[in-house]
């Protein structure tokens, strides 16, 4: 699927959800159970400077110090969820100018290793179904950009746009 982006590098539904997936399977043989493990979830080692927020991988990490050197002062990034999709709701990323944060949104502060910290903001109806969620970011030809991993989700979509709760 191929996507464009925006001069503003606006990121919306087209960021893929995962599912969360399971552990080992459970065998008397420890070299077994690692032989037969599912493939697991880069490491989200990435939160809100407080501890709280987002949890970002250190490729989504990355990925996001180089946009917001990219949107220049005054920017920050909003995260959040709206109506529609195949299965009720879909991911919402976009650069906001600062002035736009509403009173009641919730604001966590991210430093890279490398860059300048920035701010991610979501309202708090978006928060209540993201919580916990895992922002990885991926260069493959199929399936790359940004990947959501929600714990809430019991349901996602085929192209994996969408999500229910």
């Amino acid at each position: 699927m191929a996507r464009e982006r925006s001069p503003e590098n606006a990121m919306t539904a087209e960021a893929t959800t995962q599912e969360a997936m399971t552990g080992p399977a459970i065998t008397g043989d420890a070299s077994a159970a690692e032989a037969t493990a599912a493939p697991s979830l880069p490491q989200a080692t990435h939160k809100g400077v407080d501890g709280r927020g987002i949890q970002i991988t250190e490729s989504a990490m990355r990925q996001l110090a180089t946009l917001v050197s990219q949107q220049g002062l005054g920017k920050v990034l909003r995260v959040g969820v709206r109506s529609g999709g195949c299965s009720g709701m879909s991911y919402t990323m976009d650069f906001i100018d600062a002035a736009g944060i509403r009173e009641d949104d919730e604001r966590y502060t991210y430093q890279p290793a490398e860059g300048i910290p920035f701010d991610v903001v979501c309202d708090p109806k978006s928060l209540l179904y993201i919580y916990g969620l895992q922002l990885d970011f991926s260069t493959a030809l199929i399936g790359g950009g940004f990947n959501f991993t929600n714990p809430n989700a019991t349901q996602t979509c085929g192209c994996g746009s969408s999500f229910a709760v």
